[in-house]
């Protein structure tokens, strides 16, 4: 869960498959490994709180927010409370993360959390009896339709062979199998 990090990284090079778009006052991007997209929106707040929503091509997503005043330690593990407008999750254990001079954590939620953020208008986050953070989520609905259709893209470039191939020819695709063995050359 540490690494998806990296999964809110900008790159120039999304351009070409995924410009940035603004949808209901969130932007929606492209992951920089194009094998994902993100959702993000600041909040005007002491510290500054950011709100990142990812999702990629296998359906996972991960869901980050960021503060400058904030305390919390990178891979520091906590038990979070997050209340939807229609549901919640109690005790949902989320890591602590950094990203530009910011401090926070991600965490990942079952498959149908976007649609459950797209449907809400409000995020409220506690630990325990300490609120975090309470977010208003107007125009999630149109950003997550988004959100999916950029996911979409990519995955279908990567059904298509339009993924990028990093990987030599020499590596198996499964090196753990029992039968692994070094391709043909």
């Amino acid at each position: 869960m540490i690494v998806v990090a990296g999964l809110f990284a900008i790159g120039p090079a999304n351009a070409q498959d995924y410009a940035a778009r603004d949808v209901g006052g969130w932007t929606v991007t492209a992951s920089r490994d194009k094998l994902g997209c993100f959702l993000t929106r600041e909040f005007e707040r002491a510290g500054g709180t950011t709100l990142l929503l990812g999702l990629d091509v296998d359906g996972t997503n991960h869901l980050s927010v960021l503060n400058a005043n904030w305390s919390i330690k990178p891979r520091e593990q906590m038990k979070l409370n997050f209340r939807l407008s229609t549901g919640g999750y109690a005790n949902h254990i989320a890591v602590g993360m950094a990203s530009e001079g910011k401090r926070g954590f991600v965490t990942t939620f079952e498959a149908k959390f976007p649609a459950y953020f797209a449907s809400s208008k409000v995020l409220r986050i506690s630990r325990g009896d300490v609120p975090v953070e309470q977010l208003r989520l107007e125009g999630s609905g149109a950003a997550v339709a988004e959100l999916r259709r950029c996911v979409w893209i990519h995955k279908v470039k990567i059904a298509g062979g339009g993924a990028r191939k990093d990987r030599p020819d020499d590596i198996p695709t499964d090196p753990f199998a029992p039968d692994a063995r070094r391709p043909a050359r």
